[in-house]
Formats: structure tokens, sequence, C-alpha cells
């Protein structure tokens, strides 16, 4: 079900956001090597309950952490633990705060360390996409719109567009309807309307786009090895356009 959001529920979400911007900004000082990807998961933890807010995704599905920490070829939804972070380490750190019931989703990268070309590139690369399939949100917009910007733009670079993963509503819920994938056709899809609140996260392949399973059930990473790359806003599809609820300083 796509729940119309009123401007008094996006503003609680934009408060939601504003939480996890800011902690998204403290992790850009607090990653270095020598960290352990469970340290990390604590810090954003304590950051998010210190907030007056809940860390929405322990407990989903069963998933027991307050962050997914995906490092290198993992694509998404890797499980904080013993791993210490390395010089030249490409981090996804991705986390769902609930503000007194409103949701905000963002996944920010890190490089770790000193990063080399090919991450500098990649991360530039996957930030822009995240901001072309922005500019798409907009009322009268389609699906496909979104997804055919940043397919474009990615396979333009030499890079390639993860299929499984996707984007999705958001509200009341931490997953809700519609689906928006990051691959597709201009003018094809659901029509966009205002009040929607969806999250756009291009998750960026230096390889193909085809992904593999880890033991665990959960943690994605490229099946060729290659880097992966993401970087998730929350956005609220408004009459002036798209309105980030997410977005850092």
């Amino acid at each position: 079900m796509i729940t119309l959001k009123s401007e008094r529920e996006i503003q609680a979400m934009e408060e939601s956001g504003a939480i996890l911007a800011g902690i998204h900004e403290e992790l850009r000082g607090f990653i270095k090597p020598g960290l352990t990807t469970m340290e990390i998961n604590n810090f954003v933890q304590a950051r998010i309950e210190a907030a007056g807010a809940i860390c929405e995704q322990i407990g989903f599905e069963g998933y027991e952490y307050a962050t997914c920490t995906s490092v290198n070829d993992e694509i998404c939804h890797g499980f904080p633990g013993k791993y210490v972070l390395k010089d030249g380490d490409l981090i996804k750190v991705d986390t769902v705060v609930n503000y007194n019931g409103a949701m905000s989703d963002s996944c920010w990268s890190y490089a770790v360390g000193e990063a080399t070309p090919e991450v500098k590139h990649l991360m530039e690369v996957t930030e822009k996409a995240l901001y072309l399939g922005i500019e798409q949100a907009k009322p009268g917009n389609r699906v496909g719109d979104i997804g055919h910007a940043i397919q474009t733009y990615v396979e333009g670079e030499g890079f390639s567009v993860v299929h499984e993963f996707i984007g999705h509503g958001i509200g009341p819920t931490m997953h809700e309807s519609p689906s928006i994938p990051h691959y597709g056709d201009a003018g094809k899809g659901l029509r966009l309307k205002e009040g929607m609140t969806i999250t756009i996260e291009p998750m960026v392949n230096t390889g193909a786009w085809k992904s593999k399973m880890d033991d665990n059930g959960w943690t994605a990473r490229t099946k060729d090895g290659g880097l992966s790359c993401q970087f998730e806003h929350t956005i609220a599809i408004t009459k002036d356009g798209p309105k980030v609820l997410t977005q850092q300083k």
C-alpha cells in the first residue's frame, strides 16, 4: 500500500532524517583504519538512542544490529563484527531511524584512510547517480524516470547498477510500496504523486551487477569480487519537487 504523507508527517520524517544525517556527518571523522565494523555499529546505535530515537533495523525479520556495515565487495546487509578496517577499504553504513514513529533511511559510503583512485571514482559516480535519480522524483514523473537517469549515467561511466536490491517507499514502516529500481525505461512504471516518501539508493559495482549471498542469508556481495558502493537518501515528493529528508551539511 502506498501512503501519501501530509506536510506534518513529512516534517516529522525530516526531524528523524536530521538525526540520521547528523550521525553520518559524525562518521566522516570517526571511521578510520583499525576500527572494527562492530565498533562502528555501536557508535551509531549509541547516537540514535541518545537522540531519543529507535534503531529500527534491530529485530526487522530477525536482524540483530542497528546498522548494516558492508565492506568492499559486500553490496549490502553486511553484518557488523570483528573485521578490522584497513587503509583503502570502502565501507557502506546503512541504518534506519524511528523518531516518534517517523522513519528515515540513509546509507552512506566512506573511504577508509587514503582512498585508491578506483574507490574515489566509484564513490563520485555513485553519489552523482543518486542525485540524478533524485532530480527525477517529482509529481507527474514515473518510477522508470528515476531508474533510467541512474542507469544511463552509471553505465556510461563503465560501471553497473545492482538489480536485485532496490529503493522503496518508507513510512509508516521501514519498507513500503512502491518499489524504486535504479534501472529502467524513462516514461514507464508507476506515476509519482505529491506526498509519496521513498528511498533512492543506487548500488553501483565496478564489475558485473550480479550478486551472490553469504551463508548468513543476509549479506549480498558482488559475484565477480568487484567493489560495490552505495549512497541513499529518503525523499519526499512535493509540489515544488523532491525534498531530501536526510540531507547532510
